[in-house]
């Protein structure tokens, strides 16, 4: 899908009143396509795999884009992550905070963190428990070098559209919660290439899309 396609779609979805912002997700990607889609206007991109994204980040450092980690951090990974992302969506446990607080950079600022909610209580999926969000919200709020952006959730493809929208409208509950809270927390990151519409409608600021723009993924 053009990237003008889909940009329209999402500020249909979203109406006049709201900005949703569109995460080109980019994992398994070459540079090169990264490229063609930033000479088209999109700046954010989402990378799963923190060395194969810390090299592509690396050869693109000239165009100025703005980097998301979206795959699980496995905590001997955090020093490199904290280091060539700007954000990092996939938070989910307290030994993250200090870690990723701790190897970043003083020069590069806070880094953007949300918190990634297992919203469905999926064995296969990372992310904290609902319960568990106001503690790790704590935790990194109190970490100068991070700064708490509000939350992340990969629901459930469910076939059953009514299980779908709960999930979807769960975490736009715990979204509010936070943010009464931590005024700061701006962000909620749900809804991809087949669900976005409903992510959005739900109450998502944050939309991670990629194979509707890059077509299927490369074989890694």
């Amino acid at each position: 899908m053009p990237l003008a396609t889909l940009q329209q779609q999402i500020a249909a979805a979203a109406g006049p009143t709201r900005n949703v912002r569109l995460l080109a997700v980019s994992k398994l990607q070459p540079a090169s396509a990264v490229a063609a889609l930033a000479a088209q206007g999109q700046q954010a991109f989402g990378e799963n795999y923190v060395q194969e994204a810390a090299a592509k980040i690396a050869e693109l450092a000239a165009l100025g884009l703005e980097w998301h980690l979206i795959g699980h951090l496995q905590s001997n990974k955090a020093e490199l992550a904290a280091q060539v992302f700007d954000w990092v969506q996939t938070l989910d446990r307290p030994k993250l905070v200090s870690a990723l607080a701790q190897h970043r950079p003083a020069a590069r600022g806070a880094l953007n963190v949300l918190i990634q909610v297992n919203i469905d209580d999926e064995d296969s999926k990372h992310g904290c428990q609902p319960d568990e969000i106001p503690a790790l919200a704590a935790a990194i709020a109190a970490q100068p070098q991070l700064r708490l952006r509000g939350l992340m959730a990969i629901p459930a493809p469910f076939p059953d559209a009514a299980r779908r929208l709960s999930a979807l409208a769960r975490m736009k509950a715990l979204f509010d919660t936070l943010a009464a809270t931590h005024p700061q927390a701006d962000t909620l990151s749900m809804g991809m290439s087949a669900d976005f519409a409903e992510a959005i409608a739900a109450g998502s600021t944050m939309v991670r899309v990629g194979s509707a723009l890059f077509g299927p993924r490369p074989t890694p």
